[in-house]
């Protein structure tokens, strides 16, 4: 085995071959994980995602991964969510009225303003700070996206881990970190070469002490 040890949920919600592809063509090993054993000894842990809150919650449960997600985030170990991966982090979702994993403090809502839904395809990730996982890739840089909805988040706390917003009708946020966490509402694994950068510069991090995950 060679490389970081990424442990990416398989929960039935996410594009899983383009993910898995994309994190080995980066140096990582893969390991698809259904259950709480299969995170043990790895490096980064990725919850991808596709579809609506309630389902994904659903069979997180399920699978007895929700308190080791929680668990791993709240000791800021090497963290990366993907589109409702990243919606997950949040209080609830508008979308189903689900409980979701309230790590950020917030909700998930429709897009306010958007002159299409669901959003798909192309648009500009403007950052408000620098952060390593975009490391080499251009300020006015496209990623792909496809979704109805994105977190918001509230108090000071959740204003400080926004790290980016697009624009789609209204501003919506389309990155966040804090700490070692980092979600993205993108899916970096269909965004061409900026996404494989930004999924490199994880995989780079995943093994970095915790002053590289810094944002400037």
């Amino acid at each position: 085995m060679t490389g970081p040890l990424v442990a990416v949920v398989d929960y039935g919600a996410g594009n899983l071959v383009s993910i898995e592809q994309a994190f080995t063509a980066a140096g990582a090993s893969v390991r698809l994980v259904a259950d709480a054993a299969g995170i043990d000894g790895a490096d980064l842990l990725v919850v991808p995602g596709v579809g609506a809150a309630r389902p994904a919650m659903e069979r997180l449960r399920g699978a007895g991964l929700v308190d080791p997600i929680t668990a791993w985030v709240a000791a800021d170990r090497p963290f990366l969510g993907i589109c409702l991966g990243l919606q997950l982090l949040f209080e609830g979702s508008d979308e189903d009225g689900a409980e979701t994993l309230g790590i950020l403090a917030g909700r998930t809502t429709r897009l306010d303003a958007a002159p299409t839904l669901p959003h798909i395809g192309w648009n500009q990730v403007v950052r408000r700070v620098d952060h390593p996982a975009f490391a080499g890739i251009d300020p006015h840089a496209d990623f792909y996206f496809v979704h109805s909805f994105a977190g918001v988040p509230t108090g000071a706390a959740g204003d400080d881990a926004v790290l980016a917003r697009t624009e789609h009708g209204a501003p919506f946020v389309s990155a966040v970190a804090r700490g070692r966490l980092l979600g993205v509402q993108f899916h970096p694994e269909r965004s061409g070469a900026d996404g494989l950068r930004l999924i490199s510069n994880v995989v780079d991090l995943a093994t970095a002490d915790r002053r590289a995950w810094v944002a400037a």
